[in-house]
Parts: structure tokens; sequence; C-alpha cells
């Protein structure tokens, strides 16, 4: 199934303090992001860069907050260039930090309200971003999109999130690094969250192929957020927020060749990503990787010898 893939660069870096996500999305088309779809078949079309809508600055009751109006202005933003793209295609949000999910998301969910049909999220990650504005000790609100999404209050600065999706409709996987305050929030809740125990255990396989079920099931539309940090940082230096223990060359692979046999996946997130830290584009072009992979790519597709 061929299908067109919209482009869109989210140059998001209010999210987080340590400059240099704003250069990812020039970074993934430097990687070869459109040779490398376009190769396998499919179309593309790039949207170029969006701005955010400008805001007079806001304060917030937690001090720690900090670039508050204009995460705001992307959220509406990305949100309006997310639901548009759905209509037309495969929105691809090219990061930019993960603050850039505050919007994406959140277009992703009034496409699939008017479509009738419900919105599952897979967060492909090392911290499970479920902090609020008010909860967050560091105050960079790329910590905060999964709880946006999931409606917990606290977001009143942030346009009211579309259609909240369920929380037992997001599986977090890599999983590896918790604030307790998040730790906390998390437990009432019905997140599905793999961490790197469940992974060691179980493999990455086992629980994804379980939540795609649930996906299939439901009829949804599947939105994939993939944060650069879900990967080992031996292999993807090029991230401020490096947890090691992450995710291999080939599981990450595979997790992206069963999201692309599953045919669920409507959109997707590449956040993250800090070429100032890179070595010589290799994450960027392991990301790149990882999209081919997941638009049908197969990394070993070899004939098998006999002896």
């Amino acid at each position: 199934m061929t299908q067109t893939c919209i482009l869109i660069g989210a140059p998001v870096d209010s999210g987080q303090k340590r400059a240099g996500c704003l250069m990812g999305p020039a970074a993934f088309r430097v990687a070869g992001i459109s040779e490398a779809i376009t190769g396998l078949g499919h179309s593309v079309i790039d949207r170029g860069d969006v701005a955010p809508v400008a805001h007079p600055p806001m304060a917030h009751a937690n001090p720690a907050v900090h670039h508050l109006a204009e995460t705001v202005g992307w959220t509406e933003a990305l949100t309006k260039a997310g639901r548009a793209a759905a209509a037309e295609g495969f929105p691809i949000f090219m990061g930019g930090d993960h603050s850039l999910s505050l919007g994406s998301v959140a277009g992703m969910a009034a496409h699939a309200a008017a479509l009738g049909r419900p919105l599952f999220v897979l967060w492909l990650d090392a911290h499970t971003d479920f902090h609020t504005p008010d909860s967050t000790q560091s105050g960079n609100l790329h910590g905060t999109p999964v709880a946006y999404i999931a409606g917990r209050p606290g977001f009143g600065a942030f346009p009211p999130f579309p259609a909240p999706v369920p929380p037992e409709n997001i599986c977090m996987l890599g999983i590896r690094s918790v604030d307790e305050a998040e730790a906390q929030a998390l437990i009432p809740e019905a997140v599905e969250i793999a961490d790197m125990r469940v992974l060691d255990e179980r493999g990455i396989s086992a629980p994804l192929r379980e939540f795609l079920d649930r996906v299939r099931a439901a009829g949804g539309l599947l939105h994939v957020s993939l944060d650069v940090d879900f990967l080992d940082p031996a292999i993807a230096p090029a991230v401020g927020t490096t947890v090691p223990g992450g995710a291999t060359f080939r599981e990450a692979h595979l997790v992206m060749e069963l999201l692309h046999e599953s045919q669920l996946v409507t959109s997707l997130d590449l956040v993250e990503l800090n070429p100032f830290l890179d070595e010589r584009g290799r994450t960027a072009k392991l990301m790149v990787d990882l999209v081919a992979s997941l638009m049908g790519r197969k990394v070993f597709d070899r004939p098998t010898r006999s002896f």
C-alpha cells in the first residue's frame, strides 16, 4: 500500500533548555528522508517548517515553567497543520523537541474524532512525559505531552485538547526514566507501560503485538511518537536526554517492521534530534532508516542460502 507522506517541519526548541533541536527538520532533510520514502514507492509532499502562533509572554503559577507562550503557540500551529495534513495523507512531524507532540497529537485527535474513530498513541521514549505544568520541577514542557493527550488537568494556558485519548489507548515502549510525580500520577491510570524490565523479560515484539491487536480490534487510528532517546545512546548520541539501556539497532528496526506490517500507523513524530550533538549525522541517518523500515524497507531482506 502506497502512502502520500506529508512532511511537516517543527523546529521547536522551547520545551527544554538545551539548544539545538530547532535544527532537527533540516537534519532530517539532509539525511535523505524524502529520498528514503520515495525510494519505496510512496510520494512525499514537504510542507516546509511551521511557525508558532505569536502570543505575548505568559506567566505560570509554577515559576519553573519557561517558554510557555511560545510552546502554546507551537501547539496551536501544529494542531492546525496536523489536522489539515491528516485529511490528505500520512503526516510526519519532524522535530524539534517532544513538546511538539502537544500539537501533533491534538491534530490527529481532532482528525480521528471527525472520522468517528478512536485514536491510539504509541510512545517510543525513555521517559513517560506525564508531568503537567503544575508538577514539573525542571519547567521543561517537553515532559508534559502525554498528560495533555490523556486529558489531565493543569493545561489551562493551552487550547482544550480536542478529544482526550483514553489512557488505555496509550502504550509506552522502552521507558527507563520516570520522575516520582509522574510515577504516582500513572499508578491509577490504565496506560500500558512496557518499560525496559518488561522488554528484557518478554522481548520487544510481544507487548507491541498485543497493543496492535487492540488498535485493530477497535478500528483505531495509530499515532507513533518516536523520541531519539528511545534508542540506546551508543547508537544514537544526538539527544540532550540520554539514558543508557535503550533499544538496540535491531530492536528498533523490528518495532518499525512490525508497525509497517500492521498497516495501522496513520501519523508519526520524529523528536528530540539535536544535530549539534551528533557524530557526522549518524543519528539523523539512523532515524531516517527507521522511517524507511516503517514505510516498508526490510533491513535484512536477503535470500536464504542453502548448503
